[in-house]
C-alpha cells in the first residue's frame, strides 16, 4: 500500500513509519524538520511541509491508500494543536479525495470500559482532571472527524510507554478494553496498521490497550 504518516517524527509516528517499511508498504512521512526522523528506506519519501496549508499537504497525501496521523500535543502547553492540525488534514484530503484516516486520540475521550472498578475510574477521573485541556482539544478532534466525509478510525490507547513492539495487546470496536492501563508506542502503531485494511474499524473508535 502507499501510506502517508503524519506526525511522523513523534512516537507512535516514528514507529508506523519503521513497521510499514518493515511490511513492504511505500510511506510518505509527512515532517517538519527531516533532520528528526532516524528511519531510512528505499520506499521512504520524507516530505516537509506546513501543517497549517492544506494546499501544502495535498501532494503528500494524495494518490495514498490511507493516512495515519499521530499528530497531537506533547504537553498541556500544546493544547489545541490537534484539532487544528487535523482540520487541515481534512481538507487536504477532501482536495485529493482521499478517505481511509487513522488519529490517534486518547482512552479517557471515548466510553468507560464496562466492569472496572472504583480505583480504575478513580484514577481516570484524576488524570482526566490534569489534562483536560489535552482531552477536549482530542474530544475537538474527534468530533471534526467523525463530521468529516472521510473512512475515519479514531484509535484511543491508554498512558503510553516506550517498549519494544509486543504484537500482544486487546482491542475493542467501540469501547475499551477492562483495565487496560498500559500501551507501548510500537503496539499502537501495530495497531494501527492493522486496522488500515480492516472494515469493522471504519467510523469507529477502538481502545487498545495491553
Amino acid at each position: 500500500m502507499k501510506l502517508t504518516v503524519l506526525g511522523a517524527t513523534g512516537g507512535i509516528g516514528k514507529e508506523i513509519v519503521r513497521q510499514a517499511l518493515d511490511a513492504g508498504h511505500e510511506v510518505t512521512a509527512v515532517v517538519r524538520d527531516p533532520a528528526r526522523l532516524p528511519v531510512t528506506g528505499d520506499r521512504l519519501e520524507v516530505f516537509r511541509a506546513d501543517l497549517t496549508d492544506p494546499g501544502a499537504l495535498r501532494p503528500a497525501v494524495g494518490g495514498r491508500d490511507a493516512v495515519l496521523s499521530g499528530l497531537g500535543a506533547r504537553g498541556r502547553k500544546d493544547a489545541g494543536i490537534a484539532a487544528r492540525l487535523t482540520r487541515t488534514v481534512l481538507a487536504a484530503l477532501e482536495a485529493e479525495e482521499v478517505r481511509r484516516l487513522l488519529v490517534v486520540s486518547a482512552a479517557p475521550v471515548g466510553p468507560a470500559p464496562e466492569g472496572d472498578g472504583f480505583l480504575d475510574r478513580a484514577v481516570l477521573g484524576v488524570v482526566s482532571a490534569v489534562l483536560k485541556d489535552i482531552y477536549a482539544d482530542l474530544r475537538e478532534m474527534e468530533a471534526e472527524v467523525a463530521g468529516s466525509g472521510t473512512d475515519w478510525t479514531v484509535v484511543r490507547p491508554p498512558r503510553l510507554q516506550d517498549k519494544p513492539l509486543t504484537g500482544r495487546y486487546r482491542t475493542v470496536v467501540g469501547g475499551f478494553p477492562r483495565k487496560g492501563r498500559f500501551i507501548g508506542r510500537g503496539d499502537v502503531a501495530h495497531a494501527m496498521l492493522g486496522m488500515v485494511g480492516d472494515p469493522a474499524t471504519v467510523k469507529q473508535g477502538v481502545g487498545v490497550a495491553y
